[in-house]
């Protein structure tokens, strides 16, 4: 079972008691663009088999709408982070990197968003699939 902790209220969370919301940091496009751009905005979406982002709200507590790093292969989860963030905070980039370590981010610029330190809870290790925290 997949278990995520919010990084709003701190609650670790089964994957009952959240709503997948799909591919996180999908680019949108604007009214000016082409049919064909439109369409990839629209239906084209990773399936990777590893290293993934994914938005999840938090259906029966807060509400709130959050992102999650995780392995789809194994459902390790690196950690959880805010939805305002454009990137996963460094503490889950080098979390990643420690299992994954020819794993490369595909955006431009360097993760360097929300620090995780206001939520020490939404770091890697204390949301993992193997050791649900009770």
């Amino acid at each position: 079972m997949l278990i995520l902790t919010c990084p709003y209220c701190g609650i670790s969370a089964e994957e009952t008691e959240l709503q997948p919301g799909g591919e996180a940091h999908l680019k949108r496009v604007g009214p000016g663009s082409s049919d064909t751009e439109f369409e990839s905005y629209l239906f084209a979406r990773k399936n990777p088999k590893g290293v993934h982002f994914e938005r999840w709200r938090h259906a029966y507590g807060c509400g709130k709408w959050f992102l999650a790093a995780r392995d789809t292969a194994t459902l390790q989860v690196f950690g959880t982070y805010s939805a305002q963030t454009p990137h996963p905070t460094d503490e889950i980039v080098a979390a990643i990197r420690v299992h994954r370590p020819d794993w490369q981010p595909d955006w431009d610029s360097a993760p360097a968003a929300a620090s995780s330190a206001s939520n020490p809870a939404a770091i890697s290790g204390e949301t993992s699939a193997e050791s649900p925290k009770a």
